[in-house]
C-alpha cells in the first residue's frame, strides 16, 4: 500500500485508503490482496480461513497470511478457524506477533500454554514453529517454508514471532511504563532488530553509513509527502454518512428506491 492513502486514513479524510471511515484499524486494499485490518481481536482469523478455502476450492495458486497478536490467541473464533484450517487442509499461515503484553496484560497472566503459543496448533494437527525478530534470515526461512507448505501441500501453519514494542499499544495507552518497567524497555531497545540488521548488513559489506543515511532521508521525505497528501484531502461531510453502507444505495438500484435491499416481493 502507498503511504499517502494510509496517512490520509489516519486523518479521516476522503482520500484515505478506506475513504476516511476506518482509521488506524481499517487499512484496506483489495487490489493489493490486503483484506483489511480489524479492530476486534482475532476477527481477521476466520476471514483468512475463508479466503484460503476459496483459493483451494477454486484451485487458485497462492496462500493467505494472517497476522495476529498474543492478545488475540485466546479468542474462540481463532480456535474455530484453526479447527477448520486443519480439518479442510487450508493454505493459510497464521503468524502470531508475540510482543509479550498484548494491549497491556502479560502473556503469563493471560494464556495457559506449553513452550509457546504456536504449539497449541498441535491440537488441530497443524504444523507450527517459532523464531525471534533478531535474525531476519531465520524469519525469512521459516515464513518461506510455511508459504511453500500452504501453496504446494495445502496445509496450514502457525508461526510465532517473538518481538517487542517500546511504546504504548496506542497513543491512548498511558500505562505503558506501569505494566512493565522502564528498565525492561531500555534493555530491549539494545536488541532492536532494525539496529541489529543495519549492523549485520554493514558487517557483510552490503551497507555503509552513507547509504544508510540516504535511506533514512528518503524515508523521512516519503513521510512528509504522505502528510501533505493527507492534509490535502477532503474532510468527510454529512452526505458521506449513508455512503458505503449498501451497494444498492451507492449504485441506485431499483431495490434501493423502495427500501428493499435484500428482500424481494
Amino acid at each position: 500500500m502507498e503511504m499517502g492513502p494510509c496517512m490520509a486514513e489516519l486523518f479521516g479524510n476522503a482520500n484515505g485508503c478506506s475513504k476516511g471511515k476506518g482509521g488506524m484499524f481499517s487499512y484496506y486494499a483489495p487490489n493489493r490482496n490486503h483484506w483489511g485490518c480489524h479492530g476486534l481481536a482475532a476477527a481477521q482469523t476466520p476471514l483468512a480461513a475463508g479466503l484460503a478455502f476459496a483459493l483451494k476450492q477454486r484451485e487458485i495458486p497462492g496462500a493467505v497470511v494472517c497476522f495476529l497478536g498474543d492478545g488475540a490467541v485466546n479468542q474462540g473464533v481463532y480456535h474455530e478457524s484453526l479447527n477448520l484450517a486443519g480439518l479442510f487442509g487450508l493454505p493459510v499461515v497464521y503468524l502470531i506477533e508475540n510482543n509479550g503484553y498484548a494491549m497491556g496484560t502479560s502473556v503469563a497472566r493471560s494464556s495457559s500454554f506449553k513452550e509457546c503459543l504456536a504449539r497449541r496448533a498441535e491440537g488441530y494437527d497443524i504444523d507450527w514453529g517459532r523464531c525471534g525478530d533478531g535474525d531476519l534470515y531465520e524469519l525469512r526461512a521459516k515464513v518461506w517454508a510455511a508459504l511453500e507448505r500452504a501453496r504446494h501441500e495445502k496445509r496450514p501453519t502457525v508461526l510465532e514471532v517473538e518481538t517487542y514494542r517500546y511504546y504504548g499499544f496506542t497513543v491512548a495507552d498511558a500505562n505503558a511504563k506501569k505494566y512493565r518497567s522502564p528498565e525492561e524497555i531500555e534493555e530491549r531497545k539494545k536488541r532492536d532488530p532494525l539496529d541489529g540488521w543495519r549492523r549485520h548488513l554493514q558487517d557483510e559489506g552490503i551497507l555503509d553509513d552513507t547509504a544508510a543515511e540516504n535511506m533514512d532521508l528518503a524515508a523521512k521525505a516519503e513521510v512528509k509527502a504522505a502528510v501533505e497528501f493527507a492534509e490535502a484531502g477532503r474532510p468527510l461531510g454529512i452526505e458521506d454518512i449513508v455512503a458505503d453502507v449498501y451497494w444498492e444505495s451507492d449504485h441506485d438500484t431499483p431495490a434501493s428506491r423502495i427500501g428493499r435491499h435484500f428482500f424481494g416481493g
